[in-house]
C-alpha cells in the first residue's frame, strides 16, 4: 500500500513544522562543520606533528568508522524510543568531542577525539531523515530533503573556510573550539521540540475468515522490508559510489589546489569551500526537480539520481584531465553543483519503500553501506595514493566511481514503483 498522505493528516502546524526543520537544518550544518574543519588544518597539524597524508586522511575516516559501528544501535533508539531526545543527545556529544580536539597533544589523542565525534554523529542522518519524513508528506519529501541536505555543503564549506582562516591567525586549536559551540546550543534546544509518537511495527494481513487485520511484525518481516526491496538494495549500493567521491573532494580539494595550482593554504581552503557551497544550490534544486519529474514519471527519483551522477562524472573527468588553472576551477565548481543533486531523491527512496516505523533504521542501513564502502575509504585511499603517486593521480580515479553509481541508480529505477506499492500505510499521532 502506498504511504502517500495529505498535509491535512499532520497535527503540527506548518509554522511549527518549519521551526523544527530549521533546528534540524542547523544541526546538520554544524554536524558537517565539526566533521570537515580538520581538512583545512592539515598543513598546520602536519607542520606541528610531522604527519603523512595517510594519517591526515585517517582523521577524517575516523568519524566514518565510528558512524559505521554505532549508527544501527542509535537508529534503533530513534525508531523505537524518541527521535527528538536521541538527536539532542547526539548533537551535544559531537559538539563536546569537537571541543576536546582543541586540547589534544598528539596524533593518537586527536584520532580518538575525532572518533568520538563520529559516535555522536552516528544516528543523526537516519534520525533527521526519519523526522523529516514524519513532518512532511511523501510528495514533498525529496524537495524538503534537498533543502535539508543543502546544510551539508554549507557546513562543510564553513568548516573548511573558517578552519584555514582561524588557524592562520590564531592557531589550529582555536578552530576546533570555535566550531564546537553552535551545535551544543542547538542540541540543548532540541530537547524541547514536539514530535510524533513512535510508530508501531504492525503489518496488514488479509484472510478469508477475518478480512483485513493488523499483526505485529516479526523479525523476518523486518528483514524482508530491506532484503526483499530491490530498489532499496540498488540505491544503497549506489550511495557509496558517490559518497566516496564527495568525501574525497571535501577532504583533499584544499590540498589539491595548494599543491597542483600553487595556491596558499588559506586561499585554497576558501576555494575548496566555494566548491562545496555550490552544492547549496545543487541539493535543493535536485530535490525540487526530482519531485517535479515525479508528477509525470513514477520512477523519477532513481532516474534523476542516475542522470545527475553521470553528469558529475563527466564534468569531473573533463576538469581533472583536460584543463588547469581558472578553467579547471570553473569546471570543478560545476561538479560541486551537480555531485550532491542525487542526494534528496536517493534519500527519499530509502524512506518511500519501507514501513514508516523503520525509516531511521532504513537510512541507517544506507549510512552503514555508504560509509563502509565509500565515505570511510575515500580520504584514506586518496591520501595513500597521494603519498605514492601524487595528489593529481589520486584524484583521477574519482570519475570512475561516479559512473558506477549512475549505473546502479538506473538499475533501481526498474523496481522502484513495484516496491513503493507494497509499503504499509500508517497514521501519525502526536506524543
Amino acid at each position: 500500500m502506498n504511504t502517500t498522505s495529505s498535509t491535512k493528516e499532520y497535527a503540527l502546524s506548518k509554522g511549527y513544522r518549519n521551526y523544527v526543520f530549521i533546528l534540524l537544518f542547523l544541526l546538520y550544518l554544524f554536524d558537517y562543520t565539526d566533521r570537515m574543519v580538520v581538512t583545512s588544518l592539515f598543513p598546520f597539524i602536519k607542520q606541528d606533528w610531522g604527519l603523512s597524508d595517510a594519517q591526515c586522511g585517517l582523521l577524517v575516516s575516523a568519524i566514518y568508522w565510528s558512524i559505521l559501528i554505532f549508527t544501527f544501535p542509535v537508529s534503533i533508539m530513534v525508531d523505537r524510543w524518541s527521535r527528538r531526545k536521541t538527536i539532542a543527545i547526539m548533537a551535544i556529544l559531537w559538539s563536546v568531542a569537537t571541543g576536546v580536539c582543541a586540547f589534544t597533544k598528539n596524533f593518537t589523542q586527536l584520532f580518538s577525539a575525532r572518533s568520538a565525534i563520529g559516535v555522536g554523529e552516528a544516528g543523526y542522518a537516519p534520525g533527521g531523515t526519519a523526522m523529516i519524513s514524519g513532518l512532511y508528506p511523501q510528495e514533498k519529501r525529496a524537495q524538503i530533503m534537498g533543502i535539508w541536505n543543502a546544510s551539508i555543503p554549507i557546513g562543510s564549506a564553513l568548516g573548511i573556510a573558517l578552519g584555514g582562516i582561524v588557524a592562520t591567525h590564531w592557531g589550529w586549536r582555536h578552530a576546533f573550539g570555535l566550531v564546537a559551540i553552535p551545535g551544543l546550543i542547538v542540541g540543548i534546544l532540541f530537547f524541547f521540540v514536539k514530535d510524533y509518537k513512535t510508530i508501531s511495527l504492525t503489518k496488514t494481513v488479509i484472510s478469508d475468515e477475518k478480512g483485513e487485520t493488523k499483526r505485529k511484525m516479526k523479525f523476518m518481516d523486518i528483514v524482508k522490508e530491506f532484503a526483499g526491496t530491490p530498489s532499496l538494495i540498488l540505491t544503497n549500493l549506489a550511495f557509496p559510489c558517490v559518497t566516496f567521491v564527495t568525501v574525497s573532494l571535501m577532504t583533499w580539494l584544499t590540498t589539491f589546489f595548494h599543491r597542483i595550482e600553487n595556491v596558499p593554504e588559506a586561499k585554497a581552503g576558501v576555494m575548496a569551500g566555494a566548491v562545496m557551497m555550490l552544492a547549496l544550490v545543487g541539493a535543493p534544486l535536485g530535490g525540487y526537480l526530482s519531485d517535479l519529474w515525479l508528477k509525470k514519471r513514477p520512477n523519477a527519483r532513481p532516474l534523476f539520481a542516475a542522470l545527475s551522477t553521470l553528469i558529475s562524472a563527466i564534468l569531473l573527468f573533463i576538469g581533472l584531465t583536460f584543463f588547469e588553472g581558472t578553467a579547471r576551477y570553473v569546471i570543478i565548481l560545476f561538479v560541486g553543483l551537480f555531485v550532491v543533486a542525487f542526494l534528496p531523491a536517493a534519500a527519499a527512496i530509502t524512506q518511500d519503500v519501507v514501513h514508516a516505523g523503520l525509516r531511521a533504521t532504513s537510512y541507517a542501513l544506507c549510512v552503514v553501506i555508504q560509509h563502509l564502502l565509500g565515505s570511510s575509504l575515500g580520504p584514506i585511499v586518496i591520501g595513500s595514493m597521494s603519498d605514492s603517486y601524487g595528489i593529481q593521480a589520486a584524484m583521477n580515479i574519482l570519475p570512475i566511481s561516479l559512473v558506477l553509481g549512475a549505473i546502479l541508480f538506473f538499475a533501481a529505477s526498474f523496481f522502484y514503483v513495484k516496491d513503493l506499492n507494497k509499503v504499509e500505510k500508517v497514521h501519525l499521532e502526536m506524543e
